[in-house]
């Protein structure tokens, strides 16, 4: 690939052009490169700091947040200034500074099953920063369907793992994790604390085998998962295989219900009920119809009277079987899951459903 430097560019990339292995020809093929980092949190900082410090030619940040002043121990991009401020436009005032030679594309949205085609496919490989489930299962999925290699990465109070994912024919992140958790099984990402540190050394590694699958360089982790553990700071490297039915799961054959995040969004008010006001509407003259979006062992334990079982799970496949007239209420063990399968049923058109607030625990 040709390139014609200037006498600035020779000059910043000297130590790259200096390698054999990247050369003008690698440093090239950075600049012609483009990447979307999806996520400028913890993990977003340093994954975009050091693709733009390496001269990775269009960065797209995808994060539809503002900065907080409980993100500035980690998110190391923003100062105090930047609080209020949308994360996308701070990152890339900052960015800026570091590399005003790259192109910076600000996507303020938050990456939803309406937009990550449209995303994804104006770029060459997509970065994973994000900090819950159903946006890494969209983003594998996405890429699957329109063939771009993923680097992902995680973090859990003191541990993180990197891996790389449909990358030249290899393993997709549903070959290493089959099943989007529960809401009960997935950690609350406002209630769950990180060594501050953490996210700079996973950021990092994943920004490193970004680099490395621009340059066609080394063994990139593809089939095998990184795990850092920051307590001990041992590592471990996990092998796994490539599922032909798991890695064949693409947009247009997941199961929508994988994409909702009921964990660490919001819904309107409106969209809920309290227990008194359900309670209410049931000795009305003409009461909801109650569905209980529990697992069928739960609805056998413990179920609510009148309630009709339809699990999760299945909602997306059977959302033909929810009234469109009259009022329906939702309601599982906690509120998570009925939320979940409020904005599912919404998506899909459904106005006159509810979720119950607190769900059994409450009632």
């Amino acid at each position: 690939m040709s390139h014609a430097f200037t006498a600035a560019e020779r000059q910043r990339y000297r130590r790259h052009l200096q390698l054999p292995e990247i050369g003008e020809a690698g440093q090239a093929r950075l600049q012609a490169a483009r990447v979307l980092v999806v996520g400028a949190g913890g993990l977003g900082c340093p994954i975009l700091q050091y693709l733009a410090a390496a001269g990775v030619g269009t960065l797209g940040l995808a994060d539809a947040d503002q900065v907080e002043l409980t993100n500035l121990p980690r998110q190391i991009l923003y100062g105090p200034d930047d609080v209020g401020h949308p994360k996308v436009e701070a990152a890339a005032r900052a960015l800026r500074r570091l590399n005003n030679l790259v192109h910076y594309t600000l996507h303020p949205v938050r990456v939803s099953s309406a937009n990550v085609r449209e995303l994804v496919a104006a770029y060459d490989v997509v970065v994973d920063g994000s900090d819950n489930f159903p946006t890494r299962y969209l983003l594998n999925d996405a890429c699957v369907s329109l063939g771009r290699p993923l680097v992902s990465g995680a973090i859990y109070k003191f541990e993180g793992q990197v891996s790389v994912f449909n990358y030249q024919g290899g393993p997709s992140y549903r070959c290493l994790f089959p099943e989007v958790p529960s809401a009960a099984e997935a950690p609350d990402c406002n209630a769950t604390g990180v060594l501050n540190v953490l996210p700079g050394l996973v950021g990092t590694v994943q920004a490193t085998e970004t680099l490395k699958v621009l340059l066609g360089l080394g063994d990139v982790l593809s089939g095998r998962l990184w795990l850092l553990d920051t307590l001990s700071f041992q590592t471990r490297t996990l092998r796994f295989q490539r599922d032909p039915a798991r890695a064949a799961i693409n947009l247009d054959t997941a199961n929508p219900a994988d994409y909702l995040d009921a964990s660490c969004a919001s819904v309107p008010a409106a969209s809920e009920l309290s227990v008194a006001e359900l309670r209410s509407l049931l000795v009305a003259h003409t009461p909801p119809v109650l569905l209980d979006v529990r697992g069928p062992l739960e609805y056998a334990r413990r179920h609510l009277p009148g309630a009709l079982p339809l699990p999760l799970p299945e909602l997306a496949a059977r959302a033909a079987e929810v009234p469109r007239q009259g009022p329906v209420v939702l309601y599982c063990q906690s509120g998570v899951r009925s939320r979940q399968a409020l904005a599912l049923l919404q998506a899909l058109g459904h106005t006159n459903v509810q979720a119950l607030r607190g769900g059994l625990d409450e009632w």
